[in-house]
């Protein structure tokens, strides 16, 4: 149902009943909606500077540390991986070509803005090794892990 027609009909039948209780009835809900306008415009000025979160998926194999997360909308351009020491940070931007009243939106669920998530590493990794791709909206991350060091004896001599 279009947003015309239905208000439309709400007009139509409010003139075929007008009734003092219906009509403030009415009128509470158009405050309400009001004040709920107001709210969410504070809303999206806070939000202006909230920085979204990733969601994720870490697991392993016999060889790698993956990392899989779901990032539709999000250009290859606009993704950042870092590494430092034992953890891993992405960092990005998801932005949003249409330019839309709040008004105009009967729900807005989507997240548009900048996101970051930094994980801390299970274990050591190679670093210069480290492959990341973005397929299908899904960015998988691919961490070798490193050669675990074979315990060595060292001889001890009596001089």
């Amino acid at each position: 149902m279009s947003k015309k027609n239905f208000l439309e009909k709400l007009a139509k039948a409010k003139r075929e009943q007008s009734n003092p209780e219906r009509e403030a009835m009415v009128s509470a809900r158009a405050d309400e909606a009001s004040n709920q306008t107001v709210a969410v415009n504070k809303t999206e000025e806070s939000e202006q500077n909230y920085e979204g979160q990733l969601t994720l998926d870490v697991y392993q194999t016999s060889d790698n540390i993956v990392i899989k997360s779901t990032i539709a909308g999000v250009k290859a351009e606009d993704l950042d991986v870092t590494i430092n020491n034992d953890m891993i940070t992405i960092k990005g931007t998801r932005r949003n070509e249409d330019k839309m009243k709040s008004e105009d939106y009967y729900y807005q669920e989507c997240y548009w803005g900048s996101f970051s998530r930094s994980v801390i590493l299970p274990i050591d990794i190679e670093v210069d090794q480290v492959k990341a791709d973005l397929k299908d909206g899904i960015l998988t991350i691919s961490l070798p892990k490193a050669n675990k060091v074979k315990a060595h004896t060292v001889r001890v001599e009596a001089k």
